[in-house]
Protein backbone atom coordinates (compact mmCIF):
# COMPACT_ATOMS: atom_id res chain seq x y z
CA UNK A 1 0.00 0.00 0.00
CA UNK A 2 1.46 3.61 -0.88
CA UNK A 3 0.70 6.61 0.52
CA UNK A 4 0.64 10.15 -1.30
CA UNK A 5 1.58 13.24 -0.34
CA UNK A 6 -0.55 15.68 -1.30
CA UNK A 7 1.14 19.92 -0.63
CA UNK A 8 -1.88 21.59 0.37
CA UNK A 9 -2.69 24.83 -1.93
CA UNK A 10 -2.00 27.17 1.17
CA UNK A 11 1.70 25.80 1.54
CA UNK A 12 2.80 26.63 -1.48
CA UNK A 13 1.44 30.08 -1.67
CA UNK A 14 3.70 30.28 1.75
CA UNK A 15 6.80 29.28 0.32
CA UNK A 16 6.18 31.33 -2.58
CA UNK A 17 5.40 34.07 -0.37
CA UNK A 18 8.70 33.29 1.31
CA UNK A 19 10.61 33.18 -1.74
CA UNK A 20 9.59 36.33 -2.78
CA UNK A 21 10.22 37.75 0.65
CA UNK A 22 13.43 36.97 0.39
CA UNK A 23 14.66 37.69 -3.16
CA UNK A 24 12.87 41.46 -1.87
CA UNK A 25 15.47 41.88 0.80
CA UNK A 26 18.48 41.80 -1.95
CA UNK A 27 19.76 45.07 -2.47
CA UNK A 28 19.03 46.44 -5.97
CA UNK A 29 22.60 47.17 -6.20
CA UNK A 30 23.36 43.73 -6.80
CA UNK A 31 21.33 42.68 -9.82
CA UNK A 32 22.07 46.20 -11.04
CA UNK A 33 25.30 45.52 -11.68
CA UNK A 34 25.72 41.76 -12.70
CA UNK A 35 22.66 42.64 -15.70
CA UNK A 36 25.24 45.49 -16.63
CA UNK A 37 27.77 42.77 -16.32
CA UNK A 38 25.93 40.63 -18.71
CA UNK A 39 25.23 43.29 -20.91
CA UNK A 40 28.97 43.80 -21.17
CA UNK A 41 29.12 40.29 -21.84
CA UNK A 42 27.34 40.03 -24.64
CA UNK A 43 28.74 43.73 -26.39
CA UNK A 44 32.46 41.88 -25.87
CA UNK A 45 32.53 38.64 -25.30
CA UNK A 46 36.51 38.51 -25.05
CA UNK A 47 36.97 40.89 -22.68
CA UNK A 48 33.72 40.33 -20.15
CA UNK A 49 33.72 37.19 -20.59
CA UNK A 50 37.12 35.71 -19.67
CA UNK A 51 38.50 35.35 -16.18
CA UNK A 52 41.18 37.60 -17.52
CA UNK A 53 39.02 40.48 -18.43
CA UNK A 54 36.85 40.18 -15.49
CA UNK A 55 40.07 40.40 -13.51
CA UNK A 56 40.90 44.15 -15.32
CA UNK A 57 38.05 45.38 -14.78
CA UNK A 58 38.51 44.62 -10.64
CA UNK A 59 41.83 46.32 -11.33
CA UNK A 60 40.23 49.28 -12.35
CA UNK A 61 37.08 49.71 -9.96
CA UNK A 62 39.38 48.86 -6.95
CA UNK A 63 40.56 52.06 -6.32
CA UNK A 64 36.99 53.94 -6.50
CA UNK A 65 35.56 51.31 -3.93
CA UNK A 66 38.69 51.69 -1.85
CA UNK A 67 37.07 55.84 -1.74
CA UNK A 68 33.52 54.78 -1.63
CA UNK A 69 34.09 52.53 1.40
CA UNK A 70 36.22 55.52 3.47
CA UNK A 71 33.16 57.78 2.14
CA UNK A 72 30.53 55.30 3.56
CA UNK A 73 31.95 55.91 7.23
CA UNK A 74 31.63 59.65 7.16
CA UNK A 75 28.25 59.57 5.12
CA UNK A 76 26.84 57.06 8.01
CA UNK A 77 27.67 59.75 10.29
CA UNK A 78 26.03 62.01 8.80
CA UNK A 79 28.75 64.43 6.95
CA UNK A 80 30.51 64.41 3.61
CA UNK A 81 34.08 64.56 2.32
CA UNK A 82 34.75 66.01 -0.73
CA UNK A 83 38.27 65.80 -0.26
CA UNK A 84 39.18 62.14 -1.14
CA UNK A 85 39.32 63.35 -5.46
CA UNK A 86 42.23 66.29 -3.92
CA UNK A 87 43.51 63.69 -1.89
CA UNK A 88 44.44 61.46 -5.08
CA UNK A 89 45.53 64.14 -6.88
CA UNK A 90 47.78 64.94 -4.35
CA UNK A 91 49.07 61.50 -3.77
CA UNK A 92 50.07 60.86 -7.67
CA UNK A 93 51.23 64.65 -8.25
CA UNK A 94 53.36 65.14 -5.02
CA UNK A 95 54.65 61.45 -5.00
CA UNK A 96 55.87 61.93 -8.65
CA UNK A 97 58.43 64.85 -7.48
CA UNK A 98 59.08 62.65 -3.84
CA UNK A 99 59.90 59.96 -5.88
CA UNK A 100 62.84 62.04 -7.73
CA UNK A 101 63.20 58.79 -10.55
CA UNK A 102 64.77 56.85 -7.17
CA UNK A 103 62.78 53.37 -6.90
CA UNK A 104 64.17 53.15 -3.32
CA UNK A 105 61.97 56.65 -2.60
CA UNK A 106 58.80 54.55 -3.04
CA UNK A 107 58.32 53.94 1.01
CA UNK A 108 59.11 56.59 2.31
CA UNK A 109 56.69 58.81 -0.35
CA UNK A 110 53.85 56.15 0.66
CA UNK A 111 54.47 56.51 4.41
CA UNK A 112 55.00 60.18 3.58
CA UNK A 113 51.29 60.23 2.29
CA UNK A 114 49.77 58.07 4.48
CA UNK A 115 51.27 60.64 7.16
CA UNK A 116 49.79 63.58 5.21
CA UNK A 117 46.19 61.71 4.99
CA UNK A 118 45.91 61.67 8.51
CA UNK A 119 46.70 65.51 9.12
CA UNK A 120 44.22 66.37 6.10
CA UNK A 121 41.19 63.87 7.76
CA UNK A 122 42.36 65.58 11.17
CA UNK A 123 41.88 68.61 10.17
CA UNK A 124 38.47 68.07 8.33
CA UNK A 125 37.67 66.77 11.92
CA UNK A 126 38.55 68.97 13.82
CA UNK A 127 36.89 72.02 12.38
CA UNK A 128 33.74 70.11 11.71
CA UNK A 129 33.69 69.08 15.49
CA UNK A 130 35.07 71.70 17.45
CA UNK A 131 34.43 74.96 15.29
CA UNK A 132 31.15 73.89 14.48
CA UNK A 133 31.72 74.02 10.57
CA UNK A 134 29.06 72.18 8.17
CA UNK A 135 31.20 68.81 6.87
CA UNK A 136 30.50 69.93 3.09
CA UNK A 137 31.90 73.63 3.51
CA UNK A 138 35.01 72.51 5.40
CA UNK A 139 35.67 69.45 2.90
CA UNK A 140 35.09 72.22 -0.15
CA UNK A 141 37.62 73.96 1.16
CA UNK A 142 39.85 71.77 2.27
CA UNK A 143 39.44 70.04 -1.35
CA UNK A 144 41.12 73.22 -3.07
CA UNK A 145 43.48 73.79 -0.68
CA UNK A 146 44.71 70.26 -0.91
CA UNK A 147 44.64 70.42 -5.03
CA UNK A 148 46.19 74.24 -4.84
CA UNK A 149 48.91 73.12 -2.66
CA UNK A 150 49.53 69.91 -4.86
CA UNK A 151 49.56 72.00 -7.99
CA UNK A 152 51.92 74.79 -6.54
CA UNK A 153 54.41 71.90 -4.90
CA UNK A 154 55.10 70.42 -8.78
CA UNK A 155 54.58 73.82 -10.41
CA UNK A 156 51.39 73.02 -11.68
CA UNK A 157 53.08 70.56 -14.25
CA UNK A 158 53.65 66.43 -13.25
CA UNK A 159 57.78 66.71 -12.07
CA UNK A 160 59.13 63.47 -12.84
CA UNK A 161 57.36 59.67 -12.90
CA UNK A 162 56.12 57.31 -10.48
CA UNK A 163 58.29 53.98 -10.27
CA UNK A 164 57.68 50.45 -11.53
CA UNK A 165 57.78 49.59 -7.40
CA UNK A 166 55.78 52.67 -6.68
CA UNK A 167 52.57 51.56 -8.92
CA UNK A 168 53.01 48.05 -8.74
CA UNK A 169 50.63 47.80 -6.04
CA UNK A 170 47.65 49.44 -8.91
CA UNK A 171 49.14 47.62 -12.00
CA UNK A 172 50.55 44.24 -11.35
CA UNK A 173 49.33 40.88 -10.99
CA UNK A 174 50.40 37.60 -9.17
CA UNK A 175 50.60 35.45 -12.22
CA UNK A 176 49.49 31.54 -12.75
CA UNK A 177 46.86 31.39 -10.25
CA UNK A 178 44.38 28.19 -10.12
CA UNK A 179 41.18 28.75 -11.49
CA UNK A 180 41.62 32.58 -11.56
CA UNK A 181 44.54 32.79 -13.89
CA UNK A 182 45.85 36.03 -11.97
CA UNK A 183 44.68 38.23 -9.82
CA UNK A 184 45.47 42.23 -9.34
CA UNK A 185 47.40 43.46 -6.06
CA UNK A 186 44.93 46.18 -6.18
CA UNK A 187 41.71 43.52 -5.66
CA UNK A 188 43.44 41.82 -2.80
CA UNK A 189 44.41 45.26 -1.14
CA UNK A 190 40.67 45.57 -1.42
CA UNK A 191 39.59 42.82 0.10
CA UNK A 192 41.87 43.45 2.92
CA UNK A 193 40.61 46.52 3.52
CA UNK A 194 37.17 45.86 2.85
CA UNK A 195 37.69 42.69 5.86
CA UNK A 196 38.86 45.52 8.01
CA UNK A 197 36.11 47.95 7.74
CA UNK A 198 33.11 45.74 7.98
CA UNK A 199 34.77 44.35 10.88
CA UNK A 200 34.84 48.21 12.38
CA UNK A 201 31.64 48.92 11.23
CA UNK A 202 29.56 46.02 12.29
CA UNK A 203 31.71 44.48 14.97
CA UNK A 204 32.64 47.49 16.97
CA UNK A 205 31.30 49.89 19.15
CA UNK A 206 32.93 52.45 16.90
CA UNK A 207 30.83 51.35 14.00
CA UNK A 208 27.82 51.43 15.82
CA UNK A 209 28.67 54.71 17.35
CA UNK A 210 28.94 56.35 13.48
CA UNK A 211 25.62 54.91 13.09
CA UNK A 212 24.22 56.25 16.15
CA UNK A 213 25.36 59.89 15.18
CA UNK A 214 23.95 59.52 11.66
CA UNK A 215 20.53 58.30 13.26
CA UNK A 216 20.73 61.05 15.90
CA UNK A 217 23.24 63.57 17.35
CA UNK A 218 21.73 64.72 20.46
CA UNK A 219 20.71 61.40 21.41
CA UNK A 220 23.87 60.01 20.81
CA UNK A 221 25.20 62.92 23.05
CA UNK A 222 22.93 61.82 26.14
CA UNK A 223 23.44 58.18 25.89
CA UNK A 224 27.73 59.11 26.42
CA UNK A 225 29.10 58.46 22.84
CA UNK A 226 31.95 60.98 22.53
CA UNK A 227 30.70 62.62 19.56
CA UNK A 228 33.59 64.87 18.51
CA UNK A 229 35.94 61.87 18.83
CA UNK A 230 34.25 59.29 16.37
CA UNK A 231 33.96 62.18 13.94
CA UNK A 232 37.43 63.24 14.00
CA UNK A 233 38.26 59.40 13.30
CA UNK A 234 35.81 58.89 10.70
CA UNK A 235 37.33 61.65 8.95
CA UNK A 236 40.30 60.27 9.58
CA UNK A 237 39.66 57.13 8.41
CA UNK A 238 38.33 58.28 4.98
CA UNK A 239 41.64 60.46 4.32
CA UNK A 240 43.49 57.24 4.37
CA UNK A 241 41.28 55.58 2.42
CA UNK A 242 41.71 58.26 0.10
CA UNK A 243 45.46 57.92 0.05
CA UNK A 244 45.56 53.97 -0.75
CA UNK A 245 42.81 54.53 -3.70
CA UNK A 246 45.23 57.04 -5.01
CA UNK A 247 48.31 55.28 -4.82
CA UNK A 248 45.80 52.58 -6.87
CA UNK A 249 45.09 54.70 -9.09
CA UNK A 250 47.94 56.29 -9.86
CA UNK A 251 49.63 52.57 -10.33
CA UNK A 252 47.57 52.14 -13.90
CA UNK A 253 46.63 55.42 -14.54
CA UNK A 254 50.02 57.44 -14.56
CA UNK A 255 50.44 60.87 -13.89
CA UNK A 256 48.52 63.81 -15.14
CA UNK A 257 46.98 66.94 -12.85
CA UNK A 258 43.51 66.26 -13.22
CA UNK A 259 43.32 62.53 -12.63
CA UNK A 260 41.18 62.79 -8.96
CA UNK A 261 38.52 65.49 -10.82
CA UNK A 262 35.77 64.09 -10.05
CA UNK A 263 36.34 61.15 -7.69
CA UNK A 264 34.63 62.91 -4.63
CA UNK A 265 31.11 62.58 -6.43
CA UNK A 266 32.10 58.96 -8.24
CA UNK A 267 32.55 58.19 -4.51
CA UNK A 268 28.98 59.63 -2.92
CA UNK A 269 27.25 58.54 -5.73
CA UNK A 270 29.07 54.47 -5.24
CA UNK A 271 27.56 55.01 -1.97
CA UNK A 272 24.34 56.14 -2.70
CA UNK A 273 23.47 53.24 -5.35
CA UNK A 274 24.86 50.90 -2.47
CA UNK A 275 22.25 52.22 -0.45
CA UNK A 276 23.95 55.24 1.96
CA UNK A 277 21.63 57.40 3.39
CA UNK A 278 22.92 60.76 2.58
CA UNK A 279 21.46 61.91 6.11
CA UNK A 280 23.45 58.93 7.69
CA UNK A 281 22.34 56.29 10.20
CA UNK A 282 22.98 53.76 7.41
CA UNK A 283 25.99 51.73 5.58
CA UNK A 284 26.78 48.87 4.08
CA UNK A 285 30.59 47.96 3.11
CA UNK A 286 29.94 45.15 0.59
CA UNK A 287 26.65 46.95 -0.51
CA UNK A 288 28.91 50.08 -1.14
CA UNK A 289 31.54 48.08 -3.06
CA UNK A 290 29.39 46.68 -5.32
CA UNK A 291 27.85 50.06 -6.02
CA UNK A 292 31.51 51.59 -7.25
CA UNK A 293 31.59 48.17 -9.30
CA UNK A 294 28.22 49.37 -10.73
CA UNK A 295 29.65 52.59 -11.70
CA UNK A 296 32.55 51.35 -13.18
CA UNK A 297 30.53 48.80 -15.21
CA UNK A 298 28.50 51.68 -16.17
CA UNK A 299 31.04 53.58 -17.57
CA UNK A 300 32.70 51.16 -19.33
CA UNK A 301 29.31 50.04 -20.90
CA UNK A 302 28.96 53.79 -21.80
CA UNK A 303 32.39 54.00 -23.65
CA UNK A 304 31.94 51.17 -25.30
CA UNK A 305 29.41 52.40 -26.60
CA UNK A 306 30.65 55.57 -27.84
CA UNK A 307 29.39 57.93 -25.77
CA UNK A 308 31.72 61.25 -24.72
CA UNK A 309 32.39 61.77 -21.08
CA UNK A 310 29.55 64.73 -20.65
CA UNK A 311 26.70 61.52 -20.89
CA UNK A 312 28.59 59.95 -18.32
CA UNK A 313 28.33 62.86 -16.02
CA UNK A 314 24.43 63.31 -16.58
CA UNK A 315 23.93 59.30 -15.71
CA UNK A 316 25.89 59.52 -12.94
CA UNK A 317 23.98 62.61 -11.93
CA UNK A 318 20.96 60.86 -12.66
CA UNK A 319 21.88 57.66 -10.51
CA UNK A 320 22.47 59.65 -7.76
CA UNK A 321 18.86 61.53 -8.00
CA UNK A 322 16.95 58.16 -8.47
CA UNK A 323 19.27 56.10 -6.04
CA UNK A 324 18.50 58.89 -3.52
CA UNK A 325 14.46 58.48 -4.33
CA UNK A 326 14.11 55.01 -4.33
CA UNK A 327 16.28 54.89 -0.65
CA UNK A 328 13.79 57.91 0.28
CA UNK A 329 10.61 56.11 -1.08
CA UNK A 330 11.66 52.60 0.32
CA UNK A 331 12.31 54.52 3.82
CA UNK A 332 9.02 55.93 3.61
CA UNK A 333 7.16 52.52 3.39
CA UNK A 334 9.32 51.12 6.21
CA UNK A 335 7.60 53.79 8.45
Amino acid sequence: MTTTTVTPPGGITTSLNNTWGWIKKIPPVYPVFFIIFIVLGFLNPVKYQSMNGIMTFLRTAAPLAVLAVGEMFVLASGGFDLTVGAIVTFVVLVSSKLLANDPSNALPAILIMLGIGIVIGLLNGLIVSYLKVPSFITTLGMMLLVRGSALYYVGGAPQGYLTDNWRAFGRNYFENVPVFERVPYALLILIGLAILSHFLFNRTNYGKQILAIGDNVRASQLSGVRVRLVRVLTFIFCALMAIIGGILIGGYGGVNVTIGEGLEMQSIAACVVGGVLLGGGKGSVPNVIFGAFTLQAIVNLLNMLGLPKPYTDVVQGLIIIVAVAYVGLSSQKKQ
